[in-house]
Protein backbone atom coordinates (compact mmCIF):
# COMPACT_ATOMS: atom_id res chain seq x y z
CA UNK A 1 0.00 0.00 0.00
CA UNK A 2 1.34 3.49 -0.74
CA UNK A 3 2.87 5.16 2.28
CA UNK A 4 0.40 8.04 2.16
CA UNK A 5 -2.61 5.73 2.69
CA UNK A 6 -3.86 3.75 5.68
CA UNK A 7 -6.19 0.77 5.57
CA UNK A 8 -8.02 -0.54 8.62
CA UNK A 9 -5.04 -2.77 9.47
CA UNK A 10 -2.63 0.15 9.50
CA UNK A 11 -5.03 2.20 11.62
CA UNK A 12 -5.36 -0.69 14.09
CA UNK A 13 -1.59 -1.03 14.33
CA UNK A 14 -1.09 2.73 14.67
CA UNK A 15 -3.67 2.98 17.48
CA UNK A 16 -2.61 -0.28 19.11
CA UNK A 17 -6.15 -1.65 19.13
CA UNK A 18 -7.97 -4.68 17.76
CA UNK A 19 -9.66 -4.68 14.36
CA UNK A 20 -13.02 -4.77 16.14
CA UNK A 21 -12.14 -1.62 18.11
CA UNK A 22 -10.80 -0.04 14.91
CA UNK A 23 -14.19 -0.58 13.27
CA UNK A 24 -15.85 1.24 16.19
CA UNK A 25 -13.40 4.14 15.85
CA UNK A 26 -13.65 4.54 12.07
CA UNK A 27 -17.46 4.50 12.36
CA UNK A 28 -17.38 7.54 14.66
CA UNK A 29 -18.79 10.71 13.11
CA UNK A 30 -15.62 12.65 14.00
CA UNK A 31 -13.28 10.18 12.26
CA UNK A 32 -12.17 11.23 8.76
CA UNK A 33 -14.17 9.93 5.84
CA UNK A 34 -12.37 7.34 3.67
CA UNK A 35 -10.35 8.70 0.77
CA UNK A 36 -11.51 5.83 -1.44
CA UNK A 37 -12.90 2.31 -1.33
CA UNK A 38 -10.97 -0.52 -2.94
CA UNK A 39 -11.59 -4.23 -3.24
CA UNK A 40 -9.77 -4.74 0.07
CA UNK A 41 -11.87 -2.10 1.80
CA UNK A 42 -11.73 1.58 2.62
CA UNK A 43 -8.50 3.57 2.66
CA UNK A 44 -7.78 6.88 4.35
CA UNK A 45 -5.19 9.54 3.70
CA UNK A 46 -2.45 9.14 6.28
CA UNK A 47 -2.41 12.88 6.95
CA UNK A 48 -6.14 12.89 7.78
CA UNK A 49 -5.81 9.96 10.18
CA UNK A 50 -2.70 11.45 11.81
CA UNK A 51 -4.51 14.77 12.29
CA UNK A 52 -7.35 12.90 14.00
CA UNK A 53 -4.86 11.02 16.20
CA UNK A 54 -3.14 14.29 17.15
CA UNK A 55 -6.46 15.74 18.27
CA UNK A 56 -8.09 12.68 19.86
CA UNK A 57 -5.15 10.48 20.94
CA UNK A 58 -2.24 12.91 21.46
CA UNK A 59 -0.53 10.49 23.85
CA UNK A 60 0.30 8.30 20.82
CA UNK A 61 2.68 10.92 19.41
CA UNK A 62 3.97 10.99 15.84
CA UNK A 63 4.14 7.81 13.78
CA UNK A 64 7.39 5.90 13.46
CA UNK A 65 8.77 6.68 10.03
CA UNK A 66 10.32 3.84 8.08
Amino acid sequence: MPRHLYGAGEIAARLGVSRQRTRQIIDRPDFPKPYDRLGMGAVWLKRDVEAWISEHRPHLGAPDEE
